[in-house]
């Protein structure tokens, strides 16, 4: 059975990691792998939303069941000798910051270490209340070199990213919610249901304006407010002219109103 699976569902493609008897723990054969398939996303205009997972059974609960608990520490030479690891990151994909749709990560039980640096990667995540987080990695004195110390403080403020950073904790599905680490919780078993649904939703949307908000949300934030003003005018100039825009308010002066997606109760 492959270590990375992928399967596209709609417009969404689903990449799966699948060594679930270590927990989906990424070695340098899984981590070649995951790059494949980013770039394999990249490429594929059919495809909107890339969904980031792990394998194994979620109803099993977070002593079993695992997004990803980091990297393969047994078989850790391997990450740093695969080919393209110093411009891709070690662990696949996590120094990959060109790509220009979006992605998703659907957590179950352990998100750890380099694992929670791909969840990070993703533009958000949606975790099962089994999930549990942390830098686990700080027990034996491994650094963070997936973008953790990166991502993390950008995603749920400075305080909260050195406590995790620190100390080492694990915390809950409930208390990521509140730092903002997730953004939504789901019954254990359900967050790929949930987020190939969100996938689904952000599918049907006209492209190029998600696309450039992404872009300018994304890119603004090394700029100073003028000069993020400034990018979100000159990446728009495309999407007030793009058709699909046209189409959109044609069909809301038409009394087309959708219904939006909502988070659970």
């Amino acid at each position: 059975m492959p270590v990375v699976l992928t399967e596209t569902r709609d417009r969404a493609f689903v990449v799966t990691i699948n060594r679930p008897d270590v927990r989906n723990c990424v070695d340098g054969e899984t981590a070649g792998l995951l790059f494949e398939a980013v770039e394999a996303f990249r490429a594929d205009d059919s495809l909107d939303v890339l969904i980031l997972t792990g394998a194994g059974d979620p109803s099993a609960g977070s002593g079993q069941a695992a997004f990803c608990a980091g990297a393969d520490l047994k078989g850790s030479a391997s990450l740093m000798a695969r080919p393209g690891a110093q411009e891709s990151g070690p662990m696949g994909f996590s120094r990959i910051t060109d790509l220009e749709k979006p992605a998703i990560a659907a957590v179950n039980g352990y998100c750890l270490a380099g694992g929670l640096e791909l969840a990070c990667w993703c533009d958000f995540r949606i975790a099962d209340e089994s999930s549990q987080f942390g830098v686990l990695n700080r027990r034996w004195g491994v650094p963070l070199l997936d973008g953790g110390t990166q991502r993390l403080p950008r995603i749920v403020g400075m305080g909260n990213a050195l406590y995790l950073i620190e100390t080492g904790v694990m915390i809950d599905a409930q208390q990521a919610l509140r730092m903002g680490l997730v953004q939504e919780v789901v019954p254990r078993g359900q967050a790929l249901e949930r987020v190939l649904a969100l996938a689904k939703a952000m599918s049907s949307y006209p492209q190029l304006s998600l696309r450039n908000d992404r872009r300018a949300a994304i890119e603004g934030l090394s700029l100073s407010l003028p000069e993020g003003l400034e990018l979100e005018r000159r990446v728009h100039e495309a999407s007030l002219r793009d058709p699909a825009m046209a189409e959109g308010l044609r069909r809301y002066a038409a009394g087309d109103r959708p219904a939006p997606p909502r988070p659970p109760a």
